[in-house]
Formats: structure tokens, sequence, C-alpha cells
């Protein structure tokens, strides 16, 4: 399995590489569901997920925090008492100058000489303010909810905070 290195693309400073007629190995989605939960329930309580500061999320950390926040919702409420959505989708292909690092690799490789990069992910560009999960559910399940957007929120890499909206 490939080296992942997220953290260096955790902020940016370069245009999105999202023209997909341009890219001759686009990396799969890994994200299957967007919405989960029960799509047709109403719900009185609106929770979201919002990010602080701009930045970008890999589609694994955004994986992860869907499947933290929803399996946790499941256990405590069951599926059909909430609906969850992720807000986001990962249009930005991230890339790597991939560089060998054995003895010897220093004849194999030109260094930074070309150095555009290959595809080996996906990855949401975010703006501070904007809401990343929403949550519908009742009032009453009000800790519950904020219990699973905190540990969804641990799986990102920038900071988030929890909104609470009652209609």
């Amino acid at each position: 399995m490939p080296r992942r290195p997220w953290r260096c693309y955790r902020h940016f400073g370069t245009p999105p590489y999202t023209r997909k007629e341009y890219i001759r190995s686009i990396p799969h989605i890994i994200i299957p569901k967007f919405t989960l939960g029960n799509i047709h329930s109403r719900h009185d309580t609106e929770y979201r997920l919002v990010v602080m500061e701009s930045g970008q999320i890999s589609q694994n950390a955004l994986e992860a925090a869907r499947l933290g926040a929803y399996k946790y919702l499941t256990r405590k409420l069951g599926e059909q008492n909430f609906f969850m959505k992720i807000m986001v989708f990962p249009h930005h292909i991230i890339r790597e100058n991939k560089m060998m690092a054995m003895a010897g690799a220093d004849r194999l490789q030109d260094g930074m000489r070309l150095s555009f990069g290959t595809p080996i992910g996906r990855a949401a560009r975010v703006r501070k303010g904007q809401t990343i999960i929403t949550v519908k559910a009742d009032k009453t399940q009000l800790e519950i909810v904020k219990e699973a957007l905190r540990r969804a929120a641990s799986k990102l890499p920038l900071k988030c905070r929890i909104l609470v909206s009652f209609q």
C-alpha cells in the first residue's frame, strides 16, 4: 500500500487540480454514501459540524469521520431515528512527486526536475465556516448526536465546531 502523506496537503496555496479530462489515472472515490439514516423522517433539530479554518480534507479522513459518526448514531439511536449527510465532495486530486530512498537512488531519479507528480488520492477543499456533516435528529438526542459529531471531528485534520439549531 502506498504511503499517504496527507499532513503535507492540509493547507493549499495552488489552484485546484480537478480537470479530469486531462488526468490519465484518476483515483476512485472511496466514500460509498453521502446520505445516511432515514431520509424521509422529520426532525426538530439540526446539528452541523463546521470547520474553523480553511484547508483540505482527504477522502480517507472524510470516510473515517462518516463511518465513526454513523456507527455511533446507529448503535445509540437506531438507523431510523436520524438523518446524516456529508456536505463536501472530494473533487481536488492530490499529486505526489515520488522519490526513491535507497542506496544509489540519486542516479535513478531527477529530483525536482519536471516534478509534476502522479495522482495518489482525492481531497475536499473547504473554507472557514463551511459545514462538513449535517445531522438531523430530535431535541432529546442532543448529547448523543454531539458525541457522534465530536468523534467525527477527531478524525478530521482541521479544527471543527458543533453548531445546533432548533427549528
